[in-house]
């Protein structure tokens, strides 16, 4: 797919996921042990054979930054193309505050996107979690003739979301902002493959209205003006990362193993930065059921339902239950945890007891002493 190009948002982090992203973007959330949400889009672009991607941020993105690098992982790392690093260039009134919408944060690397060579451009999320079949979408698009595609699910999404009302001939008649409910139309995922041509109209219409939201002005006006857009669907597991249950809910599904199963396949498999580490050791106490786990760890409780990442260390005689440990997570002795999501290098001190909903986890934020 040569002639088309990748843009992930991940300048964006939803306060109702709280102190997760107190330091990080939400695209720089760990996820099932050993990935970053991130991860989840740019393995997406480079299964479909993108090769060029730029990646929009504004602030709180060393943890991204380090994570990606240079994109060698996704095999990106290269001295023409590959991967680009976006923060905001493009105006002086877009380095003050945060960017009010996704058309405001495309017309801040405008000039990035002026200069793309490829004839199509790719937008998605970067706290989209989904394994998604970008070539046949990318295929009915160039087959369609229509200059914009929405991405859609099939699925009900968690919180507010945008539906699309189609029409016989195929094309989007109408957009339903901000619903919560299925119902009339087909839920957006937020990603839409779109001619480049069409897309820089649409960023200078709404530069020149001082307009900067992507969907209620760029979209809605376009298709208000007799714009085409077209649907394509991904029947798939997605769910959008923006509350912290909804971030411990997709955690938990990846121990479906119908679901790990149909997320995790080796025609498109998900790539990550490494991170060497000897195996993990389990005690003579340790007992595991139904939990990832990744390196490097040392485990002599009991685990059920649980998620954890590498460098964990959980002490004899804890008993752990819908737990997600990210890296470098300490649990004493005799603790007992449920429903927690606990950031990296999080100690727990012997004999704790603290108990989570299951609809609304306790998140314990990095590097904090219980």
């Amino acid at each position: 797919m040569l002639d088309f190009h990748g843009i992930i948002f991940a300048y964006r982090a939803n306060p109702a996921l709280g102190d997760l992203v107190a330091h990080r973007t939400a695209a720089s959330l760990p996820f099932c042990g050993r990935y970053r949400l991130i991860d989840l889009t740019l393995s997406s672009m480079i299964n479909a054979g993108i090769r060029d991607v730029g990646v929009i941020m504004q602030r709180d993105y060393q943890s991204l930054l380090d994570h990606v690098g240079s994109g060698k992982p996704w095999d990106l790392d290269r001295k023409s193309g590959g991967l680009r690093i976006l923060p905001p260039f493009g105006l002086p009134e877009y380095h003050k505050g945060n960017y009010a919408g996704t058309m405001e944060a495309l017309n801040a690397v405008g000039e990035y996107i002026r200069d793309i060579p490829q004839k199509y451009v790719v937008l998605m999320l970067g706290d989209l979690c989904a394994n998604i079949n970008l070539v046949p979408l990318m295929e009915e698009h160039v087959r369609s003739g229509n200059p914009v595609t929405a991405i859609c699910t099939d699925q009900l999404p968690d919180g507010l979301h945008h539906r699309y009302v189609v029409g016989e001939d195929g094309l989007v008649k109408e957009i339903l902002f901000d619903r919560t409910t299925d119902g009339e139309g087909i839920a957006s995922l937020e990603g839409y493959i779109i001619n480049k041509d069409t897309l820089l109209e649409m960023m200078d219409a709404c530069l020149a209205r001082n307009e900067y939201r992507f969907h209620k002005d760029g979209l809605a006006n376009y298709l208000a003006h007799g714009g085409k857009m077209g649907v394509v669907v991904h029947h798939g597991y997605a769910k959008v990362i923006r509350s912290a249950e909804t971030y411990f809910k997709a955690n938990m599904d990846m121990l479906d193993k119908d679901i790990f199963d149909g997320f995790f396949m080796a025609d498109r498999p998900i790539r990550t930065k490494e991170h060497e580490g000897v195996s993990t050791f389990y005690g003579n106490n340790a007992r595991v059921h139904n939990s990832l786990l990744a390196d490097n760890s040392i485990i002599d409780g009991e685990l059920e339902n649980c998620i954890v990442f590498s460098g964990v260390r959980v002490g004899k005689g804890a008993k752990l239950k819908n737990c997600i440990l990210m890296r470098g997570t300490e649990v004493g002795e005799e603790c007992e945890l449920r429903n927690i999501v606990a950031d990296k290098n999080v100690h727990f001190a012997p004999r704790t007891v603290l108990v989570g909903s299951e609809k609304l986890p306790s998140i314990i934020a990095k590097g904090k002493q219980i």
